[in-house]
């Protein structure tokens, strides 16, 4: 942390850095990356005139270009990028060179999304390629072997490197495109898309910069990180951002991710108090609201903005969570149809739209759509879960086994993760890694309340009955200490079981205790009262039996194997 603030220590350097960096991205056309320094800008506070940056030195070369630059960009802006190219093709300085080369690669992007709407449906998207890529990449190497690229032109030759799958050589390119220019947060977001685990991360040399703590801590919310993302994002705050709705919004992402819910929607909700036209992660806050079934809200959230922008990709992601959860899977399917033709790359709606194909028993074009989403970002746990449930359903374990396990690597300590994982094992008749699977799930804080559950089963499938026993009675104090003891079907399962196993084992008391608890529950009534009625006969023909007979009873009966089940301090 002290080390942090030394390098935060003067934020008019950084708000001045900011001011510079804005002006140069502004030039190239680079938008998000203006956007996102703007932002960060914006929560710094304002510098008095004469500690404004001065404006950016000519070169020779620059004066040349000047006229050409000028109608370029006008050109650009209106995304004639032909055009922008066309003019642009003599020029000679930094500058126009990056122009030159980025309206050929945007021109060749706006060609293959052209081609994609008009012939293909979003699933067949992966078959169209941006024919300018061979090209611009052969040009680009020539100049970067030469040393003659600066750090806007190493970042597109990055870009273009990665559209091709070339990812190692594009690792290597966007860093060496961070130190050209640190503060050019396009390069550092590009190459976390490329970074797939924390070993990488380490093994990188990147830029000491302010930037880097941002890149981090974003980087650490990827990987799942989220205690060191929000210990970082934390330290940015205290560091003098805390007016950033960049770093509200990347913590209000980071508790979506460990499912803190309340948290989440608190954050989400200071955002749009702050930022009401906001649109960037309505997407995320539009999952956390399906989650809670809080449909007024996102009713509410998806009019707003439709009104705002409807064309937008977040927008037709709320609209089909919206849908998804009124139960009309198609209308919400045909909406996130509409986000990926909107954006190609948009990790979310290959997922959201794998799970309404699920949801419509399409499991082939579920397969596709988590297929897409797992190209778009191998980290995304969510589609590589969503496959492993699809092979369940078309009972292939062996598949659903691989599945499981890669979105386990992902979320080593979710839960749902380890008990899909526990149920695959045991279709393959794999007890001990099943076990081991739901012990851990447990252990780590079952979200569902299945795993002990699904443990107690299995050991009484194998005729463990201990062990089961031992398992319902954990399973049943939790569920009642947090009262939801009515609610939770499968308590009168466990109930019925440590019934009988107490019968058996001769502890008249705990049995009877259960048996009542069973009365409370329509499935297990019946039952309930079958076993009250052993119960008490059995005691009777104790009590009516001869005194010289208790001394055999007493020594032919079990040893307690298991505690007994207090449900004393419990009311249903």
């Amino acid at each position: 942390m002290a080390a942090l603030c030394s390098e935060f220590g003067d934020l008019v350097q950084i708000k001045k850095q900011l001011i510079s960096v804005i002006s140069l991205c502004k030039e190239r056309g680079l938008v998000h990356s203006v956007k996102w320094a703007s932002e960060l800008a914006f929560a710094l506070d304002p510098l008095p005139k004469n500690e404004l940056p001065p404006s950016a030195t000519f070169t020779e070369e620059d004066a040349q270009d000047l006229d050409a630059l000028g109608l370029a960009k006008s050109y650009f802006d209106l995304k004639e990028y032909d055009r922008a190219a066309y003019f642009l093709r003599g020029c000679r300085s930094q500058k126009a060179y990056f122009l030159y080369m980025y309206s050929r690669y945007l021109s060749g992007e706006k060609k293959k999304d052209d081609e994609t709407v008009d012939s293909l449906g979003p699933l067949e998207k992966g078959q169209v390629r941006n024919e300018a890529l061979r090209e611009l990449r052969v040009e680009l190497s020539k100049k970067h072997s030469a040393g003659e690229l600066d750090g806007f032109t190493l970042y597109l030759y990055g870009v273009v490197l990665r559209k091709l799958d070339l990812l190692k050589e594009a690792v290597d390119v966007f860093v060496e495109a961070t130190h050209a220019l640190p503060l050019h947060w396009g390069a550092w977001l590009e190459l976390c898309n490329l970074i797939t685990n924390i070993d990488m991360l380490k093994s990188l040399s990147l830029p000491d910069c302010w930037i880097r703590d941002f890149f981090m801590a974003h980087m650490y919310t990827e990987l799942q990180m989220i205690k060191e993302a929000l210990q970082k994002y934390q330290s940015l705050i205290e560091s003098g951002f805390s007016k950033s709705t960049y770093i509200i919004s990347q913590i209000a992402v980071a508790y979506h991710n460990i499912r803190d819910i309340d948290q989440a929607l608190a954050l989400f909700n200071e955002l749009r108090e702050q930022d009401p036209f906001r649109i960037e992660n309505m997407d995320t806050f539009s999952n956390l609201l399906y989650v809670r079934s809080m449909k007024p809200e996102l009713s509410y959230l998806a009019h707003n903005l439709v009104e705002i922008d409807k064309y937008r990709v977040e927008t037709c992601c709320v609209i089909g969570n919206y849908y998804s959860l009124r139960s009309q899977h198609e209308k919400a399917a045909l909406y996130f149809q509409r986000a990926l033709k909107l954006n190609p790359r948009c990790l979310g709606a290959w997922t959201l739209m794998g799970h309404e194909y699920m949801e419509m028993k399409n499991t082939s074009a579920a397969i596709q759509a988590y297929r897409h989403a797992i190209e778009v970002n191998k980290r995304d746990y969510r589609a590589w879960y969503g496959l492993g449930q699809t092979y369940e359903i078309l009972k292939m374990p062996f598949y659903c086994l691989y599945y499981y396990r890669k979105a386990h690597q992902l979320r080593p300590n979710d839960s749902r993760m380890l008990v899909a994982l526990g149920e695959s094992y045991e279709k393959l008749s794999q007890h001990v890694e099943a076990k081991k699977c739901y012990w851990r799930a447990y252990s780590v804080g079952d979200v569902e309340r299945m795993a002990l559950l699904k443990l107690a089963k299995l050991h009484e499938q194998l005729n463990e009955s201990d062990d089961a026993a031992q398992c319902y009675i954990i399973y049943i104090q939790d569920i009642f200490s947090c009262g939801e003891q009515l609610e939770h079907a499968e308590v009168s399962t466990a109930l019925r079981y440590l019934g009988q196993y107490y019968f058996k084992n001769k502890l008249y008391d705990e049995a009877s205790l259960c048996a009542q608890r069973c009365c409370d529950y329509n499935d297990a009534r019946e039952e309930g009262k079958a076993l009250l009625r052993q119960i008490s006969q059995v005691r009777d023909h104790m009590e009516a039996s001869s005194t010289d007979l208790f001394g055999p009873l007493s020594s032919n009966t079990p040893v307690r194997r298991v505690s007994p089940l207090d449900l004393s301090s419990f009311s249903p």
